[in-house]
């Protein structure tokens, strides 16, 4: 018989993973704590993410929105927008999903360090940018100044208010807004793009961009005049990856495949790649 004991782990066949949490975080995401029963896994890194399956039903790539580190498992936000997604929205405390990964390029925290640091998300953006929030925040003193500029459409939308506070008590600039007016909102009022002029940067700050694709556009412009240059900026991109190896070509770009060149890119390493934004 031969030893399987030290073969490495095939990233194309799914491990089972224990569902220790599940919660509402709003009306179309559930947050989930999972324990995969392979121990390998929890060695991810912020940024990165996982092919999340359920027999029957398939598999779509969800971000970590967890910080790296925890010993026993790690968070996962999925918005209720298929037939899979709906199904592990039904699963609860001792259910089981599948995982494959971690996948894919991730933030570079270590070259961040003595920086300031912007990040900048809209919508669900900041459910991956949630890891590297809270990774950095657990090294508050490795940083400079760090800002987040965070916007939804409507106030209900806005993910992770509950922890708000203690990113605000650690040291995190908050700018918050919504897009239109709204009843349950007394803050500030319009797209992300109209809170950067206050926003104090240089040429050395580090941006971290993570948003719907036409919020790039404009972001990056406005950026651009505040002489940031492309090698300072990230972007995490989405893209409908089936394998997560750079085998089946769903998520190519020109000649990138994101599942394994992203999904983090820096700004600069996009200019050969029109397609991207």
């Amino acid at each position: 018989m031969k030893d399987t004991k030290n073969r490495p782990r095939s990233p194309y066949l799914p491990v089972r993973a224990v569902v220790k949490r599940a919660v509402m975080a709003s009306a179309t995401e559930m947050l989930f704590t999972v324990a995969p029963e392979d121990a390998s896994l929890l060695d991810y890194r912020a940024g990165q993410f996982f092919m999340v399956g359920l027999p029957g039903y398939g598999e779509a790539p969800i971000s970590v929105t967890s910080p790296p580190g925890g010993a026993r498992g790690f968070e996962l936000c999925v918005r209720a927008a298929g037939n899979l997604t709906g199904a592990l929205h039904r699963l609860k405390k001792g259910d089981e999903m599948t995982l494959r990964g971690p996948f894919g390029t991730s933030f570079p925290v270590e070259d961040m360090k003595g920086a300031d640091l912007l990040f900048i998300a809209g919508g669900i953006g900041i459910v991956p940018m949630r890891s590297l929030i809270k990774t950095v925040l657990g090294r508050r003193r490795s940083f400079g100044k760090v800002t987040l500029v965070y916007g939804t459409k409507a106030p209900d939308e806005m993910l992770f208010k509950g922890e708000f506070d203690g990113w605000r008590e650690k040291g995190l600039d908050m700018r918050l807004t919504i897009d239109s007016a709204h009843p349950d909102w007394s803050g500030h009022v319009g797209l992300v793009t109209t809170l950067l002029p206050g926003v104090d940067v240089g040429p050395k700050t580090i941006v971290v961009i993570i948003g719907p694709p036409v919020m790039y556009k404009f972001v990056i412009i406005g950026l651009r005049r505040r002489d940031i240059g492309a090698e300072r900026i990230f972007v995490s991109l989405e893209r409908r990856m089936k394998c997560g190896v750079g085998k089946c070509g769903h998520c190519q770009i020109n000649s990138a495949y994101v599942c394994q060149e992203g999904p983090v890119f820096r700004l600069s390493d996009l200019k050969g790649l029109p397609e991207a934004l």
